[in-house]
């Protein structure tokens, strides 16, 4: 033991700092055994179950409490298809748009031709309609399978009427026939009188119900006799027919007996009125109304050119 007052004497030590070997180890340090990092993998036991499933409470649920439903991908094969229907969808809109702007250059450009080949003395604008469904198509193939041409306030000498033409098989070039036409003219009392002269008729036309009145003059036994004629017209061609239905005679005053004047002009044989040089050469009257406002005439051809050559070149009345 060391006396009381005496200092401890220093012990020796290894060159590393530690305590000599053989001698006790006072400083109270305690010895530090290393431990392994690695986590230890916990074995379940044989026999035990898996951890059951979430119960309702915890599964997702949607706005309205319900079960979500799964999300399922579509496979690649399904995208596929439909890009592809999208791509077509895509063009075919652009078809439909392609046709539209088409049509309507195509019915400008029709109007134009049409309005360049009136022949002299009839002016107006017209309005062309293309039918059918695909005009690029129809443009292709050299010909359209229905154009209407509309020119309602259409002036022939100066005398307005209204015009609709309805063709079918119209090529696209205009100096080629067209497979078949019809035309629908209505015109009033006052411009038919002015377009249409009946001969040995003096005066103007009267329009009735499915009747025309005209009157005329004539000699009998040294007397000019005047006489008013209701006739029924017929469509014949590039002629009207009026086939008188009742007369009436005026004798001057005279008292004498015009039997034989009615007879005559109730004859079997009709009045014909030439409308040839009217119309251009080919077209022909098919049907023929007439009301107290007018006359609505019905026209057809066919292989007729729309160019101005062939409008300009009217029939004869010879």
């Amino acid at each position: 033991m060391t006396q009381p007052g005496q200092g401890d004497e220093p012990r020796e030590t290894d060159a590393a700092g530690g305590a000599v070997p053989g001698e006790p180890d006072d400083t109270g340090a305690t010895a530090i055994i290393p431990v392994d990092e690695q986590q230890t993998e916990v074995i379940s036991p044989a026999g035990a179950t898996a951890s059951p499933a979430p119960s309702a409470a915890a599964r997702p649920r949607d706005a309205t409490g319900g079960d979500r439903p799964r999300r399922r991908s579509l496979g690649r094969g399904t995208r596929v298809w439909i890009t592809i229907a999208a791509v077509v969808a895509a063009l075919a809109a652009l078809v439909v748009v392609a046709d539209v702007i088409v049509r309507n250059i195509a019915e400008a450009r029709f109007a134009e031709q049409i309005e360049a080949n009136l022949p002299d003395g009839v002016e107006g604008d017209v309005q062309v309609t293309i039918g059918g469904l695909s005009v690029i198509a129809q443009y292709l193939s050299g010909t359209m399978q229905q154009v209407e041409l509309s020119a309602p306030e259409l002036t022939v000498e100066g005398v307005p009427i209204s015009v609709d033409v309805v063709g079918e098989g119209v090529p696209v070039d205009l100096a080629a026939p067209v497979e078949r036409m019809s035309a629908t003219i209505e015109a009033d009392a006052a411009a038919v009188n002015r377009l249409v002269s009946v001969q040995g008729v003096e005066g103007d036309l009267a329009f009735g119900d499915g009747t025309v009145g005209y009157t005329g003059s004539t000699r009998f036994l040294g007397l000019r006799i005047e006489y008013t004629v209701t006739a029924r017209p017929t469509a014949a061609g590039d002629t009207v027919l009026l086939e008188p239905v009742g007369v009436e005679v005026a004798a001057g005053g005279g008292s004498i007996d015009v039997s034989g004047i009615v007879e005559r002009l109730l004859g079997d044989d009709p009045v014909p009125v030439c409308v040839a040089d009217h119309l251009p050469a080919g077209v022909e009257v098919q049907q023929l109304t007439v009301d107290p406002a007018g006359a609505t005439v019905t026209l057809e051809a066919s292989g007729l050119r729309l160019d101005e050559a062939s409008l300009a070149t009217t029939g004869s009345c010879d």
